[in-house]
């Protein structure tokens, strides 16, 4: 599998529009004041489903097109599968999410919510993962990964797209890691930005 490229990323950017919001670039006097530079953050909390998921759902189900005609199975904790469930709903697909039993509840509500069937399986997201694989496998349904993606990790490089409208010097970019699809996605929009993951 290889990783998007820029263009991909554009093409991701295409497929949310009319669904993604534009989140705003907010100053912080107390970070800037303590960093001796202007520090400037990005609340993607303030997305349709409060994270930045909804990018890499949204590109994930264009890029599918007719492959998702069945419907769409994906695996979260919460944030992933809320974001799916909300670009299938969107875009007139059926989903189902695959949670861990240790789930939050308000998780698990806001997907079935967005229309989704939830299922409840195993301890931890991998269980979930391999759950809604062998789903996927079974039912004829397009399988989304949470971050190991290359359309999912182009929608997550959206970021980088606004930012460079947003802010014209930006000089460095730090970004939170956990499956490394936002990660990735914003090094691949921005490559003449230093990145950095924390």
């Amino acid at each position: 599998m290889s990783g998007p490229a820029p263009e991909d990323i554009r093409r991701a950017a295409q497929a949310g529009e009319g669904v993604i919001r534009v989140t705003p670039v907010l100053s912080s006097r107390t970070l800037s004041k303590r960093a001796g530079a202007t520090v400037l953050l990005k609340p993607e909390n303030l997305q349709r489903t409060g994270s930045f998921k909804l990018r890499g759902a949204l590109a994930k189900i264009a890029a599918l097109g007719d492959a998702c005609a069945a419907g769409v199975v994906t695996a979260s904790a919460g944030n992933h599968g809320q974001a799916v469930a909300y670009a299938a709903q969107a875009r007139g697909v059926r989903c189902e999410v695959f949670m861990p039993e240790t789930a939050s509840v308000a998780k698990v509500e806001a997907a079935a919510a967005l229309g989704a069937v939830v299922h409840l399986v195993g301890i931890n997201v991998d269980d979930s993962l391999e759950a809604a694989r062998r789903r996927a496998e079974d039912g004829g349904l397009a399988f989304v990964h949470p971050f190991d993606d290359p359309d999912v990790i182009a929608g997550q490089g959206t970021i980088g797209l606004e930012l460079l409208e947003q802010v014209p010097d930006l000089q460095r970019v730090i970004v939170p890691i956990g499956g490394g699809g936002l990660i990735s996605g914003i090094a691949i929009a921005l490559p003449d930005t230093e990145v950095i993951g924390v």
